[in-house]
């Protein structure tokens, strides 16, 4: 029983020594620990509550999953904040005494964390004003892929390789952004096309438009449409035009099994393709021509 005492009593001595101490102020070994724990504990509570505003009953029927998340997000850095100064006053700092230091630190912070402090705030005008939500196809900065989360710094986006690019959420508010499913999921397809000269054109526009109508994943309305684009040096360019709300994340694949049906299509009807066509101009002297035994 004593030794279990003696412990005891050295226990609370280890504790109560000062780590910190001046004439005002005065930080133990037992209030660092209750410190650390706390703010553990905090940040753990924290994201629980965050995930199940994000992902519970409360808000699902209310509020889409780019809404519930930005909800989320700001109860969360708010149960923080809050958080953080309730255990520091709790654990016995006062912070009154950090003033002129957390102000030095603070310049000096301030200038290290430009870009986590302007991505951050980017992160919450994109979570309340909503450029881009998760589910969107985007292109920005070269990358192209499908919005799959959208955090307080960064935002995921994943591309047609199964790759997850982590994107600063700054260039979504300082750099042009294209978002093909804002307005709905319906994307017009441009698929150019050229023929030999003395082709029938309106053969053309019948077969690619029955091409794009025996499609799957075209709708039929806003309905397809071809246009004669130009005259070129080497044959006739068209171009159908086609809409689809199912392959907006597979523009790639839909231009493809296109371009197959087309092929396949142009040869049964036989339409032909265009080879390259150039003029010699011979401004004097003879050109022999003598032909090669085959072999």
């Amino acid at each position: 029983m004593d030794a279990l005492n003696d412990t005891w009593t050295w226990l609370q001595g280890a504790m109560a020594w000062p780590i910190i101490q001046t004439t005002d102020f005065r930080i133990s070994a037992g209030s660092l620990a209750a410190l650390v724990v706390l703010v553990l504990l905090l940040f753990w509570a924290s994201k629980r509550l965050q995930r199940w505003l994000s992902e519970g009953p409360v808000l699902r029927n209310r509020l889409d999953p780019g809404a519930r998340m930005a909800v989320a997000a700001v109860v969360r850095y708010t149960v923080l904040l809050v958080g953080l100064l309730a255990i520091v006053q709790t654990v016995g700092i006062d912070l009154t005494t950090f003033n002129v230091m957390a102000g030095a630190i603070g310049i000096g912070v301030g200038f290290g964390l430009q870009n986590v402090v302007s991505n951050f705030i980017a992160g919450l005008i994109i979570m309340f004003e909503r450029p881009v939500k998760i589910g969107d196809r985007i292109v920005v900065g070269g990358v192209a892929g499908n919005v799959v989360d959208i955090g307080a710094r960064s935002t995921t986006v994943l591309d047609n390789d199964n790759i997850a690019v982590i994107v600063p959420n700054s260039k979504f508010i300082t750099e042009d952004v294209i978002n093909w499913k804002y307005n709905d999921d319906s994307v017009r397809f441009h698929v150019p096309v050229s023929v030999a000269y003395g082709t029938d054109a309106q053969l053309v526009k019948r077969v690619l438009l029955e091409v794009a109508q025996a499609d799957p994943d075209v709708l039929d309305t806003p309905e397809p449409n071809v246009w004669l684009k130009a005259f070129g040096d080497d044959g006739v360019a068209f171009e159908l035009m086609v809409w689809s709300a199912t392959m907006v994340d597979r523009k790639g694949k839909l231009i493809s099994q296109l371009n197959y049906a087309i092929y396949e299509r142009f040869n049964a009807e036989g339409i032909e393709f265009p080879f390259p066509q150039r003029d010699l101009h011979i401004k004097g002297g003879v050109l022999g021509i003598r032909q090669v035994p085959a072999g």
